[in-house]
């Protein structure tokens, strides 16, 4: 036989509640992690770079762009042209760019360069990285999304049960059997259901908002990216002037990336004799207007 003291009871709760805890800081983990894959994998992808070395990876250079702002084009003497991670300081020159730099590997590699030698590639016209705005939109996006999951719940149990101490434990047993859509729900002789209350808590459906809410946030990632988007939600077709104008912020935000790398191209080509170029990947397929009309019904044939 087995006597529980309070202290063990009381250790017992605890350990359940935690558990409970630790399962919704995994699910909110898995979320947030879903999300910042998601974007980062679109924001690595944007671009194709053209004519590189075969002694340069392209992903590896825009994972640096993305997460550290930077990175270095030079030649080794041996392994031929790289684009490593780097570190940058000391003098500036005139346009506040570092003369001094200093590339390296996660294999040890280390290699002291200046501006005659090598040449820094910018992520943006700021020269910041992505991944601090790309994990706040993941974080947003996750929010809405578990909000949504929290409402949904609510709409399969929007009640609240208060009964005695001592039945405690039979209503959370009967609750489990509710909660894991059991068809029959069986209680026992001593259940007392005159001491047993249901509260509704009113839980207003509101998850189709919420996720509206939710597009909104992608598209606004979208724009950040400037990954083509209709950034706001109509029923009716949009007119070609509409998505002209919508497409604005898009389009800029896509130049402040592209025309950075593009700078570096032409430099490395300057110092090295290359032949580099960079092109942002085409993610819609371009129609004219005159594409875009009705065509002409022929005769004897129902309306689309």
């Amino acid at each position: 036989t087995i006597i529980l003291t309070t202290a063990c009871k009381v250790r017992c709760v605890k350990l359940k509640k935690n558990k409970r805890d630790s399962e919704a800081i995994i699910t909110n983990n898995i979320v947030f992690g879903h999300y910042y894959r998601r974007l980062k994998e679109l924001a690595l992808s944007m671009f194709k770079w053209k004519n590189l070395p075969n002694s340069i990876d392209s992903r590896f250079l825009e994972n640096c762009l993305f997460r550290d702002g930077f990175c270095v084009f030079f030649k080794d003497e041996v392994m031929d042209y790289l684009c490593l991670k780097s570190m940058i300081g000391g003098e500036l020159d005139v346009y506040d760019i570092p003369k001094s730099r200093t590339a390296y590997a996660s294999n040890g590699y280390n290699r002291p360069l200046n501006n005659d030698n090598s040449i820094l590639i910018f992520n943006n016209m700021l020269h910041t990285n992505s991944i601090i705005d790309i994990k706040m939109f993941a974080r947003r996006l996750y929010e809405c999304d578990r909000t949504i999951d929290v409402n949904v719940k609510g709409q399969k149990t929007p009640i609240m049960i208060t009964c005695d101490e001592n039945q405690r434990l039979t209503m959370k047993n009967l609750y489990a059997q509710y909660e894991g859509n059991e068809p029959f729900i069986f209680g026992g002789k001593d259940l007392d259901l005159k001491k047993v209350q249901a509260l509704t808590t009113g839980a207003p459906y509101v998850a189709d908002k919420l996720y509206e809410t939710k597009m909104q946030i992608w598209n606004e990632a979208m724009t950040y990216l400037g990954i083509s988007n209709v950034s706001m939600v109509k029923r009716e077709r949009l007119v070609t002037d509409e998505v002209s104008r919508n497409m604005g912020s898009v389009v800029m935000s896509r130049y402040s990336r592209l025309n950075e790398r593009k700078e570096a191209c032409k430099k490395i080509n300057d110092m090295f004799g290359l032949n580099i170029d960079v092109e942002y990947r085409s993610d819609i397929q371009a129609y004219a207007d005159e594409d875009l009309a009705p065509t002409t019904k022929e005769e004897g044939e129902d309306d689309e």
